[in-house]
C-alpha cells in the first residue's frame, strides 16, 4: 500500500472508530507530537486508547492529502458540536505500510478581527 492510502485509510478508520484497523495502521513503536501543546503521545496503544476516549460527536472531513516519498501531510476538519470545529494538519512518516511517527498541529476554527493595522489587508472568509 502507498503511503498515501495508509494515511487514508487512518483518517476512514478513525472517522468509522475502527479502532482495531487503527492500530494495525500504526508500528508499535508509534509517536505522535504536537509542538503547540509541547505533548507527545507513545505507543500505538496510548494512541489508539486517547482517541477512542474522546468524547463522542466529531466527525472527520478529509480535505487532503499529499504525499513525496515515505513522507504523507495530511490536512482534515473536524467538527464537533461543543469543542469545535477543529483543523488539523498532520506530518506523517510510514515505513512498510505502517505509520511510524506523526507531527500534527490542531487549531481551532474561529473569526478573529484583524487588528485596526492589519485589517486592510484581510476579509472574513
Amino acid at each position: 500500500m502507498e503511503p498515501s492510502e495508509v494515511v487514508a485509510q487512518l483518517w476512514g478508520r478513525v472517522q468509522a472508530r475502527d479502532w482495531v484497523g487503527v492500530g494495525e495502521l500504526l508500528a508499535d513503536d508509534f509517536v505522535l507530537e504536537w509542538p503547540h501543546d509541547q505533548v507527545r503521545i507513545r505507543g500505538r496503544a496510548n494512541f489508539v486508547d486517547f482517541n477512542r476516549s474522546y468524547p463522542e460527536g466529531w466527525s472527520i472531513e478529509v480535505l487532503r492529502i499529499v504525499a513525496e516519498g515515505s513522507t504523507v501531510v495530511s490536512e482534515v476538519r473536524v467538527p464537533h458540536p461543543t469543542v469545535g470545529p477543529y483543523y488539523a494538519l498532520s506530518f506523517y512518516e510510514v515505513d512498510d505500510g505502517r505509520i511510524t511517527s506523526g507531527r500534527e498541529y490542531w487549531v481551532l476554527e474561529a473569526y478573529e478581527e484583524p487588528g485596526a493595522e492589519r485589517a486592510r489587508w484581510f476579509e472574513p472568509m
